[in-house]
């Protein structure tokens, strides 16, 4: 089994679902455009089986068949944002909480500062 392959067979159920239902958006997006599976395959410069597992949610079909097929119904835009860091809630809430462990230590060191110069020559007990 190729790492690949077993990717694919980890996917989260969510991210199944997600991939899924922009395969059926992008399936709706064509009919909307009241334009033939042939069509679009052509314009995508991809076969009917491939358009077909794309709008059927495939996970194993190309990123780069997923944006070409999102710029034919001009979306394709989104893709820079998806992953920008300053969207990364993950990595922000690392941020704050390491910001939160640096203020609490500065803070203490603080505190022992004071404690140590307001004991009698600068000593602690």
């Amino acid at each position: 089994m190729s790492k690949a392959t077993k990717a694919i067979q980890q996917l989260p159920p969510a991210t199944l679902g997600a991939l899924q239902k922009l395969g059926a958006d992008l399936a709706v997006a064509r009919l909307r455009r009241k334009e033939s599976l042939r069509t679009w395959a052509k314009r995508l410069g991809v076969t009917l089986s491939t358009l077909q597992r794309l709008e059927a949610g495939d996970p194993s079909v190309s990123i780069g068949i997923v944006a070409s097929a999102l710029w034919l119904i001009n979306r394709d835009g989104e893709l820079g944002n998806l992953a920008a860091p300053e969207h990364d809630q993950g990595a922000l809430n690392l941020n704050v909480r390491e910001a939160v462990e640096l203020g609490l230590a500065r803070a203490q060191a603080s505190a022992d500062a004071r404690m140590r110069a307001a004991a009698p020559n600068g000593k602690q007990d």
